[in-house]
């Protein structure tokens, strides 16, 4: 399904795709903390790390005001991982090295969030592709159960679909859905290479921004100049200067006088307690040829989308099931 991909690089082998260094505009280093003590042995800890849910095999009952459900630690994590990203895909919510065993978990982990209304199920297009997403329930009861942080940004969660609409699993098929919604299913497959190689180098993730997030405050930032304004033009207040230094500031490319998002930043604590991010774009096959051209110079880490076949050869490794295309 994916394979990583530099456009940068074009020339080296694709066997060493997946261990080269990114640049520092991708992944630098932006302050020194004291290391994290969080242990997350499954890539979806992640997302629940400032989240008072259950974590064991046990059901346990959790509240948001005067609405009661019951969850164990895999639908915790569920739910908290779809919330994340907005919408994942059926096949993709797999970690366990025994794949079938994992399976079986996790379709009943979704089917009780679905029953008790936490999440829904939606029909991708003819190919009898599932994603879910939170509903507004779902959402509601990840917020209402946050622990109070100490410092830094805390993951986001979020509700429903971004774009367009679509059927539910088990109503009427061949609605096709847009591709960018599509392609947005694609985002945490990119995020669990991303977590792997972080992981394995002795950093810990401590949590995700999906463009959305990033695109949410530039807009904030533009209208900011017409607050108070009685009459407003609705075009933004902000010079290319104040632009590039906003940029800056968040640490993104501007290509051309425009400002460049990636479909998701990853932010982690490097071995040594160093935070850092690295930037995904996840470049399928619709748009590969101009979008890599872009994306050469964005500092982003590209991962291409293929065709998704289930089992694939990925053999039954952390994440068998997600198949990776060799580039032609």
């Amino acid at each position: 399904m994916l394979d990583r991909y530099d456009p940068r690089d074009e020339e080296r082998a694709r066997g060493e795709a997946f261990g080269r260094e990114i640049s520092q505009g991708s992944r630098g280093a932006t302050d020194k903390r004291t290391p994290s003590t969080f242990d997350d042995r499954d890539p979806r800890d992640t997302f629940l790390r400032d989240v008072d849910l259950p974590r064991g095999a046990e059901r346990e009952r959790v509240r948001d005001r005067d609405r009661a459900y019951d969850l164990n630690g895999d639908e915790s994590r569920l739910l908290a991982t779809v919330g994340a990203f907005r919408v994942v895909q059926v096949e993709d919510l797999r970690h366990a090295a025994e794949r079938d065993a994992a399976d079986r978990k996790d379709a009943a982990g979704l089917r009780h969030l679905e029953r008790s209304g936490l999440v829904e199920t939606i029909r991708l297009d003819t190919r009898d592709r599932d994603v879910v997403v939170l509903t507004d329930a779902g959402r509601d009861l990840l917020e209402a159960n946050r622990r109070e942080v100490e410092r830094g940004p805390r993951q986001e969660f979020h509700a429903g679909l971004r774009r367009g609409a679509g059927t539910r699993a088990g109503g009427r098929v061949g609605v096709q859905k847009p591709r960018e919604l599509s392609h947005d299913t694609r985002i945490y497959r990119a995020y669990l290479r991303a977590e792997t190689r972080i992981r394995e180098s002795g950093g810990r993730v401590r949590r995700v921004v999906i463009d959305h997030e990033l695109k949410r405050d530039y807009q904030r930032f533009l209208q900011e100049g017409h607050h108070g304004r009685p009459v407003s033009d609705g075009r933004p207040g902000r010079s290319p200067r104040e632009i590039a230094d906003w940029a800056r500031e968040h640490r993104l490319p501007v290509q051309e006088g425009r400002v460049r998002f990636p479909d998701a930043r990853v932010e982690f604590e490097d071995r040594d307690g160093w935070e850092r991010h690295e930037d995904l774009e996840v470049v399928t096959r619709h748009y590969r040829g101009a979008h890599a051209a872009s994306a050469r110079s964005s500092g982003f880490t590209c991962y291409v989308a293929g065709s998704a076949t289930s089992g694939g050869r990925g053999g039954r490794g952390r994440h068998a099931g997600l198949a990776e295309e060799v580039l032609g």
